[in-house]
């Protein structure tokens, strides 16, 4: 009796690990949902739609996007992470996803415990863009302007805990600025209180910000990076003005916890592959985006330190949200 049972279980066993290679085999096989955090028509918006596209075409399923905002990317990441850890519903994992860690203190996951990751994509650079009714042209007039009216000054974000809030608060503790947060959801809801002066300005991610300066519906001071960017050299880094200054984002994807690594691996490669296809890498290049490419493993390493660094930065900062 011992053995028979002892045989079935080997034959379970057998038959389950026969089974799950070819459960990957086949992935994907219907549609995968691409949760965002941010609204449509957003940087990060773009970029996701940008690749989604190119992974559809290339694994032959549609990769759905859906902009689940609010709560600074943190109804989106709850979604992703609630699903089932299956490949077929993803994350797309901003700086958001890592100061979310330290900003919030009652979320209901841990991010790096909860997920897996998957694939970087790229980095971008933020940029710091006022309304033209603003009497500044230069970082340092901006910094003057700001301490001769104290308190008087707005700026937009696209949400509690995104790169957008936590650059202009790191601006802030190191300029000794006074200046009010307004949060939005999405930086693409903000541009038209910006431009009408309701609210002065955005640290906002190079796609969007670019493309308001770019037609004259804003004025360009600098960009977050330590240095100038390259698909923007004219445009001085903040740095140059405040030493030591520094804020660049990373865009990639992340799964629920225990999603099979055969299917991440799958996607691993296709993302690896897209980051080679010069039309695609093109099409990131006109929105300011370097690509990144990584393994999982060094991905899931990004995320870990860019947790730790954010978290010193929000004590730094002396934010949080409850």
């Amino acid at each position: 009796m011992i053995r028979l049972v002892r045989s079935i279980l080997l034959a379970l066993i057998c038959c389950i690990a026969s089974a799950a290679p070819s459960l990957a085999a086949d992935y994907p096989n219907r549609p995968v949902r691409w949760m965002i955090g941010f609204a449509a028509g957003g940087p990060v918006d773009i970029v996701a739609r940008i690749m989604s596209q190119w992974l559809s075409d290339r694994l032959g399923q549609q990769f759905i996007v859906e902009n689940r905002t609010g709560s600074g990317g943190n109804i989106a990441a709850a979604a992703a992470i609630n699903a089932p850890a299956d490949g077929y519903t993803l994350l797309f994992v901003a700086p958001n996803n890592a100061i979310s860690t330290s900003l919030y203190k009652k979320l209901p996951f841990d991010f790096l415990r909860d997920t897996t990751p998957v694939a970087s994509i790229m980095q971008l650079t933020n940029m710091l863009v006022v309304s033209n009714a603003m009497p500044v042209k230069t970082v340092q007039e901006f910094i003057d302007y700001c301490k001769a009216n104290p308190g008087k000054i707005s700026y937009a974000s696209s949400g509690n805990g995104t790169s957008v809030h936590m650059s202009a608060e790191l601006f802030k503790a190191m300029t000794k600025c006074d200046m009010l947060h307004v949060p939005y959801r999405g930086s693409a809801i903000a541009f038209p209180d910006i431009i009408s002066n309701k609210v002065q300005l955005i640290f906002d991610n190079l796609p969007s910000a670019l493309e308001q300066a770019r037609g004259g519906s804003v004025r360009a001071l600098g960009v977050t990076s330590p240095q100038r960017w390259p698909s923007v050299p004219d445009v001085p880094a903040i740095a140059e003005t405040v030493p030591g200054f520094e804020s660049v984002g990373f865009y990639g994807i992340s799964a629920p916890k225990g999603t099979p690594p055969e299917v991440i691996e799958i996607l691993n490669k296709a993302v690896g592959e897209a980051l080679k296809d010069p039309k695609l890498v093109a099409r990131l290049a006109e929105v300011g985006g370097i690509p990144k490419p990584m393994t999982p493993a060094e991905f899931g390493k990004l995320v870990s330190d860019e947790t730790e660094k954010w978290r010193k930065v929000v004590e730094f900062a002396g934010v949080s949200v409850d």
